[in-house]
């Protein structure tokens, strides 16, 4: 069911980097269908998004206003929410944003001794695109995470767009949008949705910046209008990795291992442990509580595939792994996460201790649960706010300033054959 590895194997290497490997391409026939898709909306706009809704999600409607739900019907969906629902919302939405207030940045500037200025103007974008999957996936967290955060930066202007097959809403998804103050929601998804977004529509605006999950075709989409707008990135299967030195209830990590395994096939559990008998715990707890799980084929299928239960020789070697792994989702569960966390460098998100499941980070501890997979965690980091925010250098060069470096700017320019770069210095100069 789950594979059984020790790091004393031979082999280990080879059975860790098969373990782990994951190619994030798709297909040609893939690749071009979306490349179509994003010709004929840049060049035909609302038609074309229309036809595309109008097939691929079966939604008819004669124009986007027709598929546009207003902040008054937003409202709507959180006010017939149950008062469990709305109170869970609330304290998510709140919690996100108190934790991200924290990250966001301020403009700076300091004077030289000659009078110079040199600083950093940071300003807030002035659109983004937020793509939520709809249909059999809802996910009311991501509509809190990838939207709160943009509006602590100071995003203007909120575009979700979110696909309804055959008209079906969620009534969740609409709620969050409501708490997180979404300026516009459009019922309009796939690689279309993503093109109306990056280069605009007669009605939809364009926007700077798209963030949010999706199938191969929304990853696919974004990789390609990558550049005529950002991105946040590619995201690869979900990921949790658990170091655990055997002092937590089995139990708890086995159902760890399935909170991530329960999202696709392609999912990836591990556990790091130098204890063998726990392990041997572990493994039985899967197999008692797996049967019990209404996902149980997609966990069993992710455990076959791309899950480990690994023997290692301590908590430092498995801190190594780790690192080599550099996972989207790493839980410490140890008796004192503390001390082993300066250890900790390419990581997503890190929880500490044996009550810190994976599970609240995905939902309502504060930090984004965005996260770098595929091993990205080595040079990418969560989305916050800075991914809402641009930086502007500020250079105000004083009378004397531009004596003091004219010489020198104007030397590295000669010395790079750019006549112009170094007489534009000089002429600011005595030396011209």
């Amino acid at each position: 069911m789950i594979s059984l590895l020790s790091s004393k194997n031979e082999d280990f290497d080879a059975q860790l980097s098969s373990l782990i490997a994951w190619e994030a391409n798709s297909d040609e026939e893939i690749n071009n269908t979306v490349r179509k898709i994003i010709k004929e909306v840049k060049n035909k706009g609302d038609s074309s998004v229309l036809r595309f809704t109008s097939e691929f999600d079966s939604l008819d409607a004669k124009s986007i206003s027709e598929l546009t739900i207003t902040k008054e019907s937003l409202k709507k969906s959180f006010d017939n929410l149950s008062p469990k629902q709305k109170d869970a919302l609330t304290v998510a939405a709140q919690r996100i944003e108190s934790y991200h207030l924290k990250q966001k940045q301020e403009s700076w500037n300091y004077t030289e001794d000659d009078g110079t200025v040199l600083g950093q103007k940071v300003s807030p974008l002035d659109r983004v695109g937020l793509y939520v999957p709809g249909g059999k996936a809802a996910y009311p967290s991501s509509v809190l995470m990838n939207s709160i955060p943009a509006k602590v930066a100071g995003v203007n202007e909120l575009i979700m767009v979110v696909p309804t097959p055959k008209g079906v809403v969620n009534e969740l998804v609409l709620a969050a949008a409501h708490i997180a103050d979404v300026d516009m929601v459009i019922t309009i998804g796939g690689a279309q949705a993503i093109a109306a977004l990056a280069y605009g529509t007669e009605t939809i605006p364009k926007v700077d910046k798209i963030v949010g999950p999706g199938n191969v075709y929304v990853a696919t989409a974004k990789k390609q209008v990558f550049g005529q707008v950002g991105i946040d990135m590619i995201a690869g299967p979900s990921e949790i990795l658990i170091i655990c030195d055997g002092s937590t209830d089995p139990d708890w990590i086995a159902m760890d291992l399935f909170s991530q395994a329960e999202h696709d096939e392609e999912a990836q559990s591990i556990l790091l442990c130098p204890d063998e008998g726990f392990i041997e715990k572990v493994r039985s707890s899967i197999q008692r509580l797996l049967p019990s799980m209404e996902r149980e084929h997609i966990i069993r299928t992710a455990l076959k595939n791309r899950g480990a239960l690994i023997l290692t020789k301590d908590i430092d070697e498995a801190i190594k792994i780790s690192n080599k792994i550099a996972p989207e989702h790493l839980e410490l569960s140890v008796e004192n996460p503390e001390s082993i966390l300066g250890d900790i460098n390419n990581a997503g998100a890190i929880f500490m201790g044996k009550y810190s499941s994976e599970a609240l980070g995905d939902y309502c501890a504060g930090p984004n649960h965005v996260l770098p997979t595929s091993s990205t965690a080595r040079f990418s980091s969560p989305l916050g706010v800075y991914d809402f925010q641009k930086r502007s250098s500020i250079i105000m060069v004083s009378k004397e300033g531009a004596k003091n470096l004219g010489e020198t700017a104007a030397t590295l320019a000669y010395g790079e054959g750019l006549q112009a770069h170094a007489m534009s210095a000089l002429y600011r100069t005595e030396k011209k």
